[in-house]
């Protein structure tokens, strides 16, 4: 009798020392290797989160990841970061509490329309792009804003925020980073050029639409602002795309018609707003424009992506004809 009891006793020290273990590595040894990203949608429940951590690779003991688990009562949506320091209660606890790892939301590339910039945002983001279009279209007013000026409060960069953040607190850190990127030295540079932001931010624009090859912004930024200071009309193909929705594969005399107030062609001066979301290479082309007397400009015809400048329009006929050329010789060759 006295064999049994010392027998139960020694399962029973051996099973107490188990779960002791079982605890202590839980909660003390790191549990995962490398590091690991998990997306925790609205909806999912405890277990699904579980398989989708295990699914990753990265756990070392699944059994003491399930207990950790089992502990957790409810989970909060997120972005969470999971590396090699981590315990499984660590992880467990995280994901309960919501201690999201930040995301990085990059505004790059084209950006015409605020829809575009739902889709930029939504492909990033919890909230999706038709949750981001609605809200520029029915609350942009709190900010002082309209889908049509949208863009002057805009800059593309990357931010660094929460995965789960609402459209109101996505574009409440937009437009507060658009105003702290213009300092006032900025806002100084941009009157040397007699421009308000707004101004600055239309004509950087049109810039964009010009041209990506960077080295040339400032020249082509010279131009428009020597044809605004001379008097002269804009005449930007860009404003004439935008008129037609960014929807024509070429522009052709009869659209440079089109009855709006951004048709440059027919009005005089800056069109009423932005036509795109400029990158800041062009609102720095536009505050630091090159010092020069071109006023026109056309595509070289080598279709390198550079640009022919010339001072006057008997100039400005030689380097069109050249490009005309080199057009049909390459269409023909095609």
């Amino acid at each position: 009798m006295k064999k049994v009891l010392v027998g139960i006793l020694m399962v029973a020290l051996l099973a107490g020392a188990i779960v002791a273990y079982g605890v202590l590595y839980d909660r003390k040894v790191p549990n995962f290797k490398g590091t690991s990203e998990l997306f925790v949608y609205p909806g999912m429940d405890v277990a699904q989160v579980t398989d989708s951590i295990l699914a990753s690779g990265c756990v070392k003991k699944p059994r003491s990841l399930r207990r950790a688990m089992s502990t957790v009562e409810s989970i909060a949506p997120g972005h969470y970061t999971i590396d090699s320091t981590c315990t499984s209660m660590y992880v467990s606890r995280m994901i309960h509490g919501g201690w999201q790892t930040p995301v990085m939301l990059t505004l790059s590339g084209s950006i015409r329309t605020y829809r575009s910039l739902a889709r930029k945002i939504g492909g990033q983001m919890l909230a999706d792009s038709a949750a981001i279009a609605s809200f520029c279209e029915d609350s942009l007013g709190s900010f002082g804003l309209d889908t049509a000026m949208l863009f002057t409060r805009i800059i593309p960069d990357s931010y660094q925020m929460k995965w789960t953040s609402a459209p109101r607190a996505i574009f409440d850190r937009l437009t507060k980073e658009a105003d702290a990127w213009w300092t006032p030295e900025r806002l100084a540079a941009a009157r040397k050029q007699g421009l308000t932001r707004n101004e600055a931010v239309t004509l950087a624009s049109i810039v964009d639409g010009e041209t990506r090859y960077v080295p040339e912004q400032p020249t082509i930024a010279g131009v428009y602002l020597n044809r605004l200071h001379t008097g002269m009309k804009l005449q930007a193909d860009p404003t004439i795309a935008y008129c037609y929705g960014y929807t024509l594969n070429r522009i052709l005399k009869v659209h440079l018609e089109v009855d709006s107030p951004y048709n440059t062609y027919r009005n005089y001066g800056l069109p009423p707003g932005p036509i795109s979301c400029p990158s800041k290479t062009c609102l720095e082309a536009v505050l630091h424009p090159a010092s020069h007397n071109y006023i026109f400009f056309c595509a070289d015809p080598s279709f390198n992506g550079s640009h022919r400048f010339a001072a006057t329009y008997a100039e400005h006929l030689l380097n069109a004809r050249a490009f005309q050329k080199a057009l049909t010789e390459r269409q023909r060759n095609r």
